[in-house]
């Protein structure tokens, strides 16, 4: 179920959910979205929902590996998600 990949109406609401405030979060986010956003899966999706929680900043942080997920974000899902945004060219 985890692995099962989101329906295109759940990943249009996701990437409208995933407009960030500050501009390097959205080219982070949209490379993902270019990259990987027809195959993201339910695990994926959730992990991006919990990096969409935080403040423009500290995502930011993490994307740049600045910091990495502690206490409640320090999830599989998580950690999956964001190896993927951080993927250079």
């Amino acid at each position: 179920m985890m692995d099962t990949a989101l329906d295109e109406h759940s990943r249009s609401k996701l990437r409208w959910r995933c407009r960030r405030g500050l501009l390097e979060n959205d080219l982070f986010i949209e490379r993902f979205f270019e990259r990987h956003g027809s195959t993201i899966t339910v695990r994926q999706a959730e992990g991006l929902q919990a990096l969409m929680d935080l403040a423009d900043n500290d995502l930011l942080d993490l994307l740049l590996a600045r910091k990495e997920p502690q206490g409640e974000l320090d999830r599989a899902e998580v950690r999956e998600v964001l190896a993927l945004l951080r993927q250079r060219g």
